[in-house]
């Protein structure tokens, strides 16, 4: 397993922040500025509405509510224009579903990272009436920063001082990797390393000593010598449920970011609940920080 060098700097040009005016996306508004003004990048806020008439409307009310609309929309770009003064922001109000925005936003303006709120469902709410937040984290090409309701409300000093890596070891969730060190290395932050074994086999829980020893060899690998000079890496390994394994080191470790990478989960929302993206959304949803999910 080769180590993630520590000069594989990621680059955040473009950052788009979604936002339905909501309190969740309050919430996470000042994450997204505050990592435009880090790494100088250019920031898009994209709210997305549903259709101002339908064929259900009387044609002659059409006039009044697109006069409506169009004064509500250019309330909404001042209210996101001073939310982001002094960044380099770009205001877009548009029409329509959500995700297909977020796909030709992303595709056209090469966006490095999705930020987020989310009031995060869990349980029957999110099985009945699903997840914008866990779709975007299914179906976005780019890695997507969700801050859950219980984040705290401002960065601290818009910096992460204690970042938590998550990793199964799959293909997928070694690409969140490179950002893990590099976010660690750009805010000068300590870094744990994070295996869980969730499932062991019949026999294994016998072999505990010797499995945790082969993760933490696994984990010391993704890191070079040289990764000491400018953080402080940790290693743990935990068996049990992923989620709430994670929950608890990100918990000791007062964790300012959870990084974890994920792979695209097909069919109705909520229903594959072993699926990595499931876990992803037990962290958002619980996590007292927010959460960094790139897709492999």
């Amino acid at each position: 397993m080769k180590a993630v060098q520590a000069r594989t700097r990621i680059q955040l040009n473009n950052i788009l922040f979604t936002t339905d005016f909501s309190a969740p996306a309050a919430l996470a508004a000042p994450y997204a500025g505050a990592l435009a003004k880090r790494y100088g990048a250019k920031l898009y806020a994209l709210h997305v509405h549903g259709p101002v008439v339908n064929p259900m409307t009387p044609p002659a009310s059409w006039p009044a509510l697109e006069q409506a609309a169009a004064i509500g929309e250019n309330e909404q770009k001042k209210e996101l224009a001073k939310t982001f003064a002094g960044i380099e922001t770009t205001v877009l109000i548009k029409e329509g579903a959500l995700l297909p925005r977020l796909r030709a936003l992303i595709a056209s303006d090469n966006i490095d990272m999705i930020v987020m709120g989310t009031r995060g469902r869990s349980g029957v709410a999110k099985i009945l009436l699903g997840s914008v937040a866990e779709e975007v984290l299914r179906q976005a090409t780019c890695p997507v920063l969700t801050v859950g309701p219980k984040a705290p409300e401002m960065p601290k000093l818009g910096e992460f001082t204690e970042i938590v890596f998550a990793t199964d070891f799959t293909k997928e969730s070694l690409a969140a990797a490179p950002y893990a060190i590099s976010l660690a290395q750009e805010f000068q932050a300590n870094l744990t390393l994070l295996h869980v074994i969730e499932n062991p086999k019949v026999g294994e829980l016998v072999r505990a000593e010797e499995l945790e020893t082969a993760s933490l060899n696994r984990l010391r690998e993704l890191v070079g010598p040289e990764t000491e000079l400018w953080c402080t890496p940790r290693f743990e390994v935990e068996q049990g449920p992923a989620a709430e394994k994670i929950l608890d080191v990100a918990q000791r470790k007062h964790a300012d970011l959870i990084v974890l990478g994920v792979r695209g989960a097909s069919g109705v929302p909520g229903a594959a609940t072993h699926l990595p993206i499931a876990t992803a959304h037990k962290l958002v949803s619980h996590a007292a920080c927010p959460v960094l999910t790139v897709r492999g």
